[in-house]
């Protein structure tokens, strides 16, 4: 479609109401839909939120007609891609909804589309302040390095956390500390229990205090208890220690929280009742935008008015300053509005996927809390490397993962999930056909290796 009739379609005024026909794939559009998706070029005029205008969204995700044959064609291998939930592609209505942003400098504050969603977050979340950044990874390093004032001092967290194994060694880097990470001893997540032994406290000059204990939630798609995050909390309180969130994927554990007190995960009050109570006990907190809400960029640091300004700062000095933000910023709210419903979607997936993977006689490593699955197929006597073969091997688009962890997101299908688990099926029948019980024996034992590496396979 040529830009003219692109800038057509945004100053359409149709409000027809279009329901999906494709129900295995509800979100996608490939070139044997291309017929009836030229036939049906019409939008429907929702609002993103109560502080901007309302943006065309159109009938599928992706189409051709907006974003190009090509680009509608990939969003069909990314139903089948279980790496990440950061995979996702923008769709059309966050690309209209970027047309339609501010085009001021948020370095000067000036960017209103910026400012709003700013706002918003810092509503939803309780807190005084929000601020936008390109990355979780720097919305963490920036919380960290403002918490951290002067060395010698030192950070608690767990052994698997982001902020410790996958962030470039930026605690040491940017804000001299030591990090302290902690073996949880129920092998699932951090308690009271694990941390109080942990904190260097006193003014003896050999240890580097304790001055932060960082969370996550989720954690290799578990869930972190509130109960565990208050008492964490009251202890930090007690020998004022600050506490900060790594929360990349808190709007899953949001988004469970809604659906098992039945609110409505449209309405607007309802989540942030819900965010901020998540994350009443801390201090800061980091929410990314671009995994399980999938903006193509971005997180969002929250805190006290006071640190948020003395956040900007550091992100000016981590070169983290953006100019013309609102169309970024604009995808992300977008995501926000219209894809956080679609997270308890990918939940029920996920645990679609768990429960066919265990009947084929794969062993799940991890409680299916949200989003991930992570599965040994040994159980079922078959190796890893014979599965991802497989699944790799399926024609036309094959189904990709990188090996035990398998990740959904909002656009991933139903008809992928349980492709993925018949293909398991199939190998596994095979592999078992004519076995002796002996032999059957022998591959049960092997899920003792399983859990001697559960410990590494759980994280990133």
């Amino acid at each position: 479609m040529h830009c003219s009739s692109t800038i057509s379609i945004l100053r359409s005024s149709t409000t027809t109401t279009l329901k999906t026909r494709f129900t295995a794939f509800p979100y996608i559009s490939t070139r044997s839909h291309q017929r009836y998706i030229h036939s049906c070029r019409r939008f429907a005029t929702i609002p993103t939120n109560t502080n901007t205008m309302p943006v065309p969204q159109p009938k599928a995700d992706i189409t051709a007609e907006v974003s190009g044959q090509e680009n509608a064609d990939r969003l069909f291998s990314i139903s089948r891609d279980f790496r990440s939930d950061t995979i996702t592609i923008p769709t059309d209505g966050q690309l209209l909804a970027a047309l339609r942003a501010s085009r001021g400098d948020d370095v000067y504050k000036e960017d209103a589309t910026t400012t709003e969603l700013e706002a918003r977050v810092a509503r939803l979340t309780g807190k005084e302040a929000a601020m936008f950044a390109v990355s979780g990874t720097m919305t963490n390093q920036l919380a960290i390095r403002t918490h951290m004032k002067q060395p010698p001092h030192s950070v608690i967290t767990d052994y698997r956390a982001h902020v410790h194994k996958m962030e470039a060694g930026g605690i040491a880097m940017f804000s001299q500390a030591t990090t302290h990470q902690l073996v949880p001893k129920n092998g699932r997540h951090l308690t009271v229990e694990d941390i109080e032994p942990a904190l260097q406290l006193g003014d003896n000059i050999h240890i580097a205090p304790t001055r932060l204990i960082s969370l996550e939630n989720t954690l290799s798609g578990t869930i972190l208890p509130q109960s565990d995050i208050l008492e964490i909390a009251a202890l930090a309180k007690k020998h004022d220690i600050l506490l900060h969130l790594d929360g990349a994927r808190i709007w899953n554990v949001a988004a469970v929280d809604i659906e098992q007190k039945r609110l409505d995960p449209h309405n607007e009050q309802d989540l942030q009742t819900v965010l901020t109570d998540l994350l009443a006990p801390f201090d800061t907190a980091s929410l990314c935008l671009s995994k399980g809400l999938g903006a193509p960029i971005g997180s969002m640091l929250v805190g006290t008015k006071a640190f948020i300004d003395r956040a900007r700062w550091f992100r000016k000095a981590f070169g983290g300053g953006i100019r013309q933000s609102g169309s970024i910023t604009a995808m992300a709210d977008y995501a926000l509005t219209h894809h956080f419903p679609r997270l308890a979607g990918t939940h029920a997936l996920a645990k679609r996927l768990a429960k066919g993977l265990e009947d084929a006689g794969c062993t799940i490593l991890a409680d299916v809390d949200t989003n991930m699955v992570f599965f040994d197929p040994t159980s079922a006597g078959l190796s890893m490397d014979s599965v991802v073969s497989a699944l790799g091997s399926l024609q036309p688009v094959p189904i990709t993962f990188m090996r035990e962890r398998l990740v959904v997101h909002h656009q991933t299908s139903q008809h992928a999930v349980d492709e993925f688990v018949d293909t398991v099926q199939q190998l596994a029948q095979k592999a078992n056909q004519g076995k002796t019980l002996k032999e059957k024996q022998q591959g049960e034992s092997d899920v003792a290796e399983a859990d001697l590496r559960k410990k590494a396979v759980l994280g990133y």
